[in-house]
């Protein structure tokens, strides 16, 4: 009978505890934390946190575990207002902004780990260098073949206008993709719910010319068509988005060309 290991160094240990200085209403948190450089395993360190003494949201907490118990916790954060998506994690098992989960929503002793099926550049700061290729291989950004009238912009109706939302609305805190068990087993080629928005963004809009040579460049059985509607993505989109629609629809295109 065969016997199966673990890597040494994933295997999740048990690290330090944080008490809280104070005693008012006290929440326990449970942290991942890992740094490669240390060549240790990666742990969870436990923080109590007063949250009489705390903001109301997760990533309050995260800054007052920072500043007054251990200035070595690693994490993005950035607006603080849900639109930079810098502070993206998973919490309590859900994918999500920390500055917009509230900590009066989760029951119980919270959970804090980096967005999942990502390297670890340390603690909950995954690396994003993979993530940004994928979105600069769509060529986000207008693309046209007719000369710009001059000193004017290039228009569009109302009605085409009202075609990108929606779409525009994504702010790339990669929450989706991470959620989806597509993009985990092939995230060397599948492009992912997060980016085939983006991807759809471009083509919704009536003001790119490149519409062909976009569907061409999707048009491929990993790229766009690992896709299988599980739908987790559109489940834990921090801003209300729908990619598997928008996904939907650039199925729909590609189709419509070819008959």
């Amino acid at each position: 009978m065969a016997e199966f290991r673990l890597p040494k160094n994933s295997v999740v240990k048990k690290g330090t505890t944080h008490k809280s200085a104070t005693s008012g209403r006290i929440k326990k948190f449970k942290v991942y934390r890992y740094d490669p450089d240390s060549g240790q395993n990666p742990r969870y360190d436990d923080f109590e946190i007063d949250l009489d003494e705390c903001g109301p949201m997760v990533l309050d907490a995260l800054i007052k575990m920072k500043s007054e118990q251990d200035p070595s916790l690693t994490f993005r954060r950035s607006c603080r207002e849900g639109i930079c998506g810098s502070c993206s994690m998973n919490i309590d098992g859900r994918n999500g902004l920390a500055c917009t989960t509230a900590i009066e929503d989760i029951k119980g002793d919270i959970r804090i780990t980096p967005l999942p099926h990502m390297d670890v550049i340390k603690d909950l700061v995954p690396d994003f260098t993979h993530f940004y290729a994928q979105y600069a291989s769509i060529k986000p950004w207008l693309q046209t073949v007719t000369p710009e009238p001059a000193g004017k912009e290039r228009l569009q109706s109302p009605e085409d206008r009202n075609k990108l939302d929606g779409l525009y609305e994504c702010i790339l805190c990669a929450c989706c993709s991470t959620s989806c068990p597509s993009y985990w087993w092939n995230s060397d080629k599948f492009l992912g719910p997060a980016i085939l928005l983006q991807a759809y963004r471009w083509l919704a809009d009536s003001r790119d010319e490149m519409t062909g040579e976009r569907l061409d460049e999707l048009e491929d059985p990993f790229r766009l068509y690992r896709c299988h509607t599980i739908m987790n993505c559109a489940n834990v989109c921090p801003k209300g988005l729908n990619p598997a629609k928008a996904i939907a629809e650039i199925k729909k295109m590609e189709v419509e060309r070819i008959i």
